[in-house]
């Protein structure tokens, strides 16, 4: 736990803290008045209630059309479903930067329904919530549909037998068992909303700020370190509300369902409701999910002269405006950030992953020890991204920590977002592995290290490897941080984006699509990577990282079994693939 512990303390914990009390302490001492202050103001309780009313609205909107979504993907079997849940899960994984750009180019000056019908509803609230009903359909088809998935029909049937109607039957046996699960997805809705950057500050424009939004604004153009200090605490108390909230949801529905193989639960589409929702579900996804992705390729390609590459060979040369390099250098430094970013995260979270997994096998006092320092490791994708990079340069400029002219700024802040998916991805096959081969390799006179070598190492290295592609993609894409750590002369594409994004002119647009379809392009090979490193159960069913239930849910009725049955198996374990990404997305 130590080094995990001194990561965290040094490039989290100490420059929020410094924010805070930059903008809370003055000669005079701590000036908590200002709390009371900033809240009573006008404006703040205007970003303090859209913050509120547009995650709500967002997380019942993108319900509304994603439990459909979770239906089919875990009651109907159908050509062409693999590469389907690959299309739902693409959007999830992409910068904030990109479905921004995507969604202006439909929605936008210039875009799709502007050409069509003369209709721009850019800088309007149904802008951001398409936009972040497009970002999270996944978290619930997969966190809901994982779990339907692996729920026996056969008890719903024995209730139609017995007289209830479908309805009654879905009401009374189904809902209950997926309530968890619901619950759960909608929580992270809410909270990936919640503090949302990205979106709004593209699609939104002056009229409508989240308490992201806003504290990015405090800081970064009014210089107000006191109003940004009091939203960052206020969004912190919020983002520990709802994932403590999370946490008791999760543990309520653990070990309490009857759970069986996800391909034994799905069959064809028969008669004229089933293909009726499987076509409506299907349209929902390519008008939702592909057109703007679609769109936003055709723009790119879309040149005053014709359909070519001329905004991609702009990208090559400097304008000698924004950027002090040619555009395209910023593929180059993401690489190379993201790569340093993913070492990091790797060292950090895997460090903290072995940690963790030995929870059970504590006595009461360390394993609360242990769950306060999972929790821990949590924090850094709740606490404004805009603050932690801000909080870089504030606090990590003097001896010996002088780091705001070193480079490494950005792969650390990259990092904090990084670890968290590390340690969600291999804790779970990490508790799976049977202890009694480690007892045995010990007994036989091996060392910890070569134990972690020898037993550990080849049962997770699958998990390892799904863990630096997540790491990778994360790292690839965080923009909040970067915004502030990012120098003119090495730029990250999404930082390069939204500068290309703020300048006016034809050019500067199409040169933000071409380089968005490159960040999306560079996502999407890491996405394609990442299903083809993960085991071949999980690619069929598609319950890693979304599913919820009890840990044991791979079929084994202990963590013993699972290990034995076949240790990379334990990744399907729902309650812990839930964990995977419940928080670890911004």
């Amino acid at each position: 736990m130590a080094g995990p512990t001194l990561f965290f303390a040094l490039f989290f914990g100490y420059p929020v803290a410094a924010i805070v009390g930059r903008g809370l302490r003055t000669s005079a001492g701590w000036q908590l008045g200002a709390v009371a202050d900033v809240l009573g103001r006008g404006d703040i309780r205007d970003v303090l209630l859209f913050t509120t009313w547009q995650a709500l609205a967002s997380t019942a909107l993108t319900l509304f059309l994603a439990l459909p979504g979770a239906y089919v993907f875990a009651r109907f079997a159908f050509p062409g479903k693999g590469v389907l849940r690959a299309v739902v899960t693409v959007p999830f994984v992409l910068p904030t930067v990109v479905v921004g750009s995507a969604f202006l180019a439909v929605l936008g000056r210039g875009g799709l329904l502007d050409e069509l019908w003369g209709v721009r509803l850019d800088t309007t609230v149904w802008a951001i919530l398409a936009a972040h009903v497009f970002f999270n359909y996944s978290v619930v088809v997969r966190t809901v549909g994982g779990l339907w998935a692996q729920l026996d029909p056969r008890q719903e049937d024995a209730t139609r037998t017995l007289g209830a109607s479908r309805w009654r039957a879905w009401r009374e046996v189904t809902l209950p068992a997926l309530a968890p699960a619901v619950a759960s997805a909608g929580l992270m809705v809410f909270l990936f909303t919640f503090t949302s950057f990205g979106i709004v500050q593209i699609l939104g424009g002056p009229a409508y700020a989240t308490l992201e939004v806003e504290i990015y604004r405090q800081t970064a153009q009014l210089l107000d370190l006191s109003t940004a200090a009091v939203l960052t605490l206020v969004q912190l108390g919020a983002v520990v509300a709802v994932l403590a909230l999370h946490a008791w949801v999760v543990r309520r529905g653990e070990s309490t369902l009857r759970l069986v193989d996800p391909s034994r639960t799905a069959r064809r589409p028969r008669g004229v409701a089933q293909w009726t929702l499987l076509s409506g579900v299907l349209a929902v996804i390519v008008v939702l999910l592909v057109l703007p992705l679609a769109v936003l390729v055709l723009r790119a390609f879309d040149a005053p002269d014709g359909f070519g590459l001329t905004y991609f060979r702009a990208l090559g040369s400097a304008d000698g405006g924004t950027f002090l390099v040619a555009p395209l250098a910023a593929v180059g430094n993401s690489l190379r950030y993201a790569t340093v970013a993913t070492l990091i995260a790797l060292l950090v979270g895997g460090l903290a992953a072995v940690a963790l997994s030995r929870e059970r096998d504590r006595p009461g006092g360390m394993s609360r020890l242990l769950r306060g320092f999972d929790a821990l490791l949590m924090l850094p994708l709740g606490v404004s991204a805009v603050t932690v990079g801000f909080g870089f340069l504030i606090a990590l400029d003097e001896p010996p920590l002088d780091l705001r002219a070193s480079w490494i700024l950005v792969p650390l802040a990259q990092a904090l977002v990084g670890a968290p998916f590390v340690v969600r991805t291999m804790l779970p096959v990490l508790r799976a592995v049977d202890p009694r081969l480690r007892d045995a390799a010990s007994m036989l006179g091996a060392s910890p290290w070569r134990v972690w070598w020898e037993v550990d190492l080849p049962l997770v290295r699958r998990a390892v490897l799904v863990a630096v592609g997540f790491a990778f993609a994360v790292s690839l894409g965080e923009f909040g941080a970067t915004v502030f750590l990012a120098r003119p002369d090495n730029p990250t594409l999404p930082v390069a984006v939204a500068r290309l994004l703020g300048r006016p002119g034809d050019l500067n647009y199409g040169q933000a699509m071409a380089l968005s379809t490159v960040l999306m392009l560079v996502c999407v090979v890491s996405l394609l990577v990442l299903e083809r490193l993960r085991p071949r159960d999980l690619r069929d069913d598609g319950t890693h990282s979304f599913a919820g239930g009890r840990p044991d849910a791979a079929g084994a009725t202990d963590r013993h079994q699972v290990s034995t049955r076949r240790p990379d198996a334990a990744l399907t374990a729902p309650a812990e693939g839930l964990r995977t990404k419940e928080r670890s997305h911004r």
